[in-house]
Formats: C-alpha cells, structure tokens, sequence
C-alpha cells in the first residue's frame, strides 16, 4: 500500500493518482516510492552543498507527511510511495533548504534537549552543543538545598535554555531576559507551549537589569544564573550561509573580541546570584581563558572551562 496522510490509495492505483488541477482541468501525476523520492531531494540539497543532505531530506519528508524521521527510514524499507502532492511539497521545501535556508525555518520547529520550539526569522535557532552547556544549570538546581531553587537566564533567545530548566526541575523557578522583540516573540509562544507557569519571560537589556522589577525581586537570591550571550567577535563573520544570513546579528556580536555582553553580565550577576551560586557563560572555542580572567577580576571564584561533546571548549562556570 502507499503511504500518504491526506489521500492514500491502493496498490493498483498506487502508479497514478489525479491530484492536481492545472489550467481548470486534471492532470495526471505519479506517486513517487520512498526510497526515489529520498534520492531525488538528497540530490537537491547535495547541488545547494548541504553535508548532511540524507538527514535533512528525512526530516523534510517527516515534515510534510506529519510523521517521525523513524517512520520515514521505514516507510522506505517497505517501499511505500508519496503522494504527488506530499512529494511537491517536500521538493519545494528542499529547493528552499538548497538556497541554504535553516531547515528550523523551514519545519518551524527546533529540538532541543527534550523539548521542541518554535523557530524562526528572528530568532536564534538553538544549537546541539548548548545543551551541555545548559546541563550545568540544571545539575546544579537538582542540587540546590531550597525547596523552589531561581534560576535566571539571560539573552534567552527562543527561551530554549529557560524552558529546559523548568521543564527539568520542576520545582525551579525561572525568570528569563531577552532583548530582540523579534527573538522575544518566539519565546513567548515557547513559553505559552512549555512553561507551565514557571517562566517569567522578561523583554529588557541585560545593561539595564537593575532597573527591571523581576530582577530586583531576586537580587542575591539566585542560585543558578545562565547564558548563551552574543560572542561572535565584529570581525568574524561566520562562514555558514545558515547563520551568516539567517541567525540575527543581535544573537550573534559581541563587539571587537566578541565579549562585550560577557563583561556586562559578569558585573550585573554578581548582584543577582547569593554567594556559592553558580553563574554559567557559553562562548566560542579561544574565549576560555580571557572569560575566567575577567570573571575573577569581577571577584568571581572557582572559574572553570569546560568542552562540549566535541572536545571544543563551549562553557565556563564560576561560584559567587
């Protein structure tokens, strides 16, 4: 039998289908088996120069027929076709992903950890290797002696950190802090789906915390304070079309060494977090060493760098 949510036919009809009207008639279209309509698009994205053009295709097909990535690589074991329709669909989404669009653009959705957001333009799409970065924090709020531990994130973004954490530690509450109103629009919809009451998303600059309510609320009672600042040096403009053209540059700058908003935070936390409370800074691969200079210049103790997954220096930590 064929496989298609809207339209599925049987296997004698599995060859045509007439699904597309053009020009005030019907034309006739085939269906596409799984396993060509996955060469077809990988051969798409491979011209635009997308490296993993397999996983991408999956994930696309997964999209438009409203299943799992899991249910795609099956469905082409067993030699299921897609309807002309869904392939279209996919093609024009691949065609999209060739021109180097971000596939969270494309499917309006990014994982993260062990929840899904919502992307888009405007918002930073949340990385893989963050989410080590974010283990740190929630470690230490599942360690935290008080019964409804604070944890504050700042330049939030899509809220992806945020929502992990009080979606990790249930008993934590959350405030999170971010500057874009593009970036601000996608958190809000994240947390409406995520936050379960427990996220205070706050539109504000981290300069100007001192200022914001929510935050003199919590001054010196915060145990976990957590970012994933904008650390790209002015100068080093990244390479990946995705990112390069697509991320928006307020996520992506921190000034001429990438770690202007890395030293505003370091002053602003230590008024924020109680003493032995935990600050955690993400940043690029060379940034460790000038970050625990300036962190225990700012009186910070116990600074640490720590890699990711890819051995790559990605985090440090330090205690108020």
């Amino acid at each position: 039998m064929c496989y298609e949510p809207l339209r599925c036919v049987t296997a004698a009809t599995r060859g045509r289908a007439r699904e597309t009207w053009e020009s005030g008639g019907v034309q006739e279209q085939e269906h596409v088996e799984m396993g060509a309509a996955i060469a077809q698009l990988e051969a798409i994205l491979a011209a635009g120069g997308i490296e993993e053009a397999g996983v991408d295709v999956e994930l696309i097909l997964a999209h438009v027929l409203g299943v799992s990535r899991g249910r795609v690589q099956a469905l082409a074991v067993m030699h299921e076709s897609v309807a002309p329709d869904r392939f279209a669909a996919a093609t024009e989404l691949a065609e999209e992903r060739a021109r180097r669009v971000p596939l969270q653009h494309l499917t309006g959705r990014a994982p993260f950890r062990a929840i899904e957001l919502s992307v888009g333009p405007g918002v930073f799409v949340p990385r893989p290797e963050t989410e080590t970065v974010a283990q740190f924090a929630i470690d230490a709020l599942q360690q935290c002696p008080s019964p409804e531990p604070i944890a504050v994130d700042l330049c939030t973004g899509s809220g992806a950190i945020a929502l992990s954490l009080a979606h990790e530690v249930p008993t934590a509450r959350v405030v999170a802090l971010e500057k874009g109103r593009e970036a601000y629009a996608w958190a809000e919809r994240n947390v409406r789906e995520w936050g379960d009451g427990r996220v205070e998303l706050i539109l504000g600059d981290v300069a100007k915390l001192s200022t914001i309510p929510a935050f003199l609320g919590v001054a010196g009672h915060v145990d976990v304070l957590i970012s994933n600042p904008p650390y790209v040096p002015a100068d080093m403009v990244p390479r990946d079309p995705e990112v390069r053209d697509h991320d928006p540059a307020l996520a992506l700058y921190g000034g001429a060494d990438g770690l202007d908003v890395v030293r505003i935070i370091s002053r602003q936390a230590r008024n924020l977090v109680k003493p032995g409370g935990l600050l955690v800074l993400e940043h690029a691969e060379l940034q460790g060493d000038a970050i625990r200079s300036l962190l225990a210049a700012d009186g910070w103790r116990a600074a640490a760098t720590h890699p990711d997954l890819t051995g790559r220096d990605r985090a440090t930590t330090a205690l108020r």
